[in-house]
């Protein structure tokens, strides 16, 4: 019996012993963090921004009616390809017409009228000419007949010759005067005439240069019956059928609107990038832009303009126009030209951009979801609590609540807050530029282990890949 006892007791002192093992293991285990952990590791790093958007030509003019009416002929068809000045439609003309061939008929009349008076003034050129010449003749004679006079006047004197033949003299001198004055007189006549004929002339010809003003805004105005191509291009849009009535200065009107004409010499995919992104586009950086459309393939381009008015995400209108102050989020246009697009490329088509805003040779990285925030007053050890009537040093407090950006390393079995500098940042990997050797163990996991985790905090690492329930089955 005594055996059997001491059997028993033996038992279960073994058992007291177990269990007291068994529980100070489940104590020691008790406030341990099962993590998964990586390593820092070099690497080329890409930062990619990634955007959807359409297909559009750099160049795009939306051909509207000039002038009302109806369309009588439309001269092209959508996909046709159309030089500059190239007339691709007409409107009904038949005012218009009749203005401008009123007005060519007026503006002939008066040249017809001018030419009338230039044909008058030189006719009266001549006849001053003439006249002059006249005078000079009838002074010639003046000149001869007043030396006839004197020298019979003198003979007179000395009572050499009678009375008849010095009267005969005297009249002749003061016939030739007479002839001198006549001929004078028909000079300044012809003149006068020559003045009127001039005013004439200069009346005609600005009457003429007014007509040909008009006629030259008539005749613009029968042009603009005429839709012209701009540019040179491909006609994209091809709303309107001859015979329906065109109406000009209608904004958004499908009655004011003729065809779209695109100049697909380049061809850009226009993008919305995010707000938070935008920072880090810059010009002529390299994107690959994969079409909707076009599966399989993909192609390159370079950013060529980059928006400075935020648009608002859901309304698409900008935000500096929009009546109401609204926190949602924005978006910003960005244009890629592409290289080489194909044939088959058509504007309107969906898209999408992947823009390379950095490139890293050879970085340390790791991944994003190791990355995370914490309040420097969360990282310091938990001090006794100060009195209630202490007074609140407000500095220290500010400071404990700046948040540090950082990763927990391990550190023998503990988890170790460490701040951190990043630099750009790649599809599932984060630039380490400060703060991190290559090959030091982070705690990459779970999500909610990262995101609760607390400093010196002891861990047990788990980086088994998780069971599915399939092959538990």
């Amino acid at each position: 019996m005594k055996r059997k006892w001491k059997i028993w007791i033996g038992v279960v002192v073994c058992l007291a012993v177990l269990g007291g093992a068994f529980a100070a293991y489940r104590a020691t285990q008790k406030n341990i963090v099962t993590v998964q952990t990586g390593t820092t590791s070099r690497q080329d790093l890409v930062s990619l921004v990634t955007a959807s958007g359409e297909i559009k030509p750099r160049n795009y003019i939306n051909i509207g009616a000039n002038a009302q009416g109806r369309l009588t002929e439309i001269l092209v068809k959508e996909g046709d390809h159309v030089r500059k000045n190239q007339v691709v439609a007409r409107v009904e003309s038949i005012q218009a017409q009749a203005d401008v061939a009123a007005q060519r008929a007026a503006v002939n009349s008066a040249m017809s009228d001018a030419a009338a008076a230039e044909d008058g003034v030189k006719v009266l050129d001549d006849s001053i000419r003439n006249a002059e010449a006249s005078v000079a003749r009838a002074k010639t004679e003046l000149e001869r007949a007043k030396l006839n006079f004197d020298r019979y006047d003198n003979l007179f004197k000395q009572k050499l010759i009678s009375k008849q033949d010095w009267d005969q003299k005297r009249v002749d001198y003061e016939a030739q005067l007479a002839a001198v004055h006549e001929a004078e007189t028909r000079v300044q006549q012809a003149k006068s005439q020559r003045a009127q004929g001039a005013a004439q002339l200069t009346s005609s010809q600005r009457r003429i240069t007014q007509m040909r003003a008009n006629l030259t805004r008539i005749d613009d105005v029968l042009a603009r019956h005429d839709a012209v191509a701009p540019i040179d291009g491909v006609v994209t849009n091809l709303p309107v059928r001859v015979g329906e009535t065109v109406v000009p200065g209608i904004q958004n009107s499908s009655a004011s609107t003729i065809m779209t004409i695109a100049d697909m010499s380049l061809i850009t995919a226009e993008v919305k990038v995010d707000e938070t992104d935008i920072v880090n586009v810059k010009l002529d950086q390299q994107a690959v832009i994969a079409i909707d459309a076009i599966p399989g393939r993909t192609f390159t381009g370079r950013v060529i303009e980059i928006g400075n008015t935020a648009i608002l995400r859901s309304s698409g209108v900008a935000a500096s126009q929009s009546a109401v102050s609204s926190q949602e989020a924005k978006d910003f246009k960005v244009v890629i030209a592409l290289d080489n697009p194909p044939d088959e490329i058509r504007p309107g088509l969906s898209c999408n951009a992947k823009i390379t805003t950095a490139t890293r040779l050879n970085a340390l990285t790791i991944p994003i979801q190791a990355l995370t925030v914490r309040q420097k007053g969360d990282l310091e050890p938990q001090k006794k609590e100060a009195p209630t009537n202490a007074p609140v040093d407000a500095v220290a407090e500010k400071a404990k609540k700046k948040e540090l950006q950082g990763v927990f390393v391990i550190n023998g079995e503990k988890a170790e807050f460490r701040e951190v500098q990043t630099g750009i940042t790649g599809s599932t990997d984060i630039e380490v530029v400060k703060g991190l050797q290559q090959g030091d163990q982070i705690i990459t996991g779970s999500y909610k282990v990262i995101r609760t985790l607390r400093n010196e905090t002891r861990v047990k690492v788990d980086n088994k890949p998780p069971v599915s329930a399939e092959s538990k089955g």
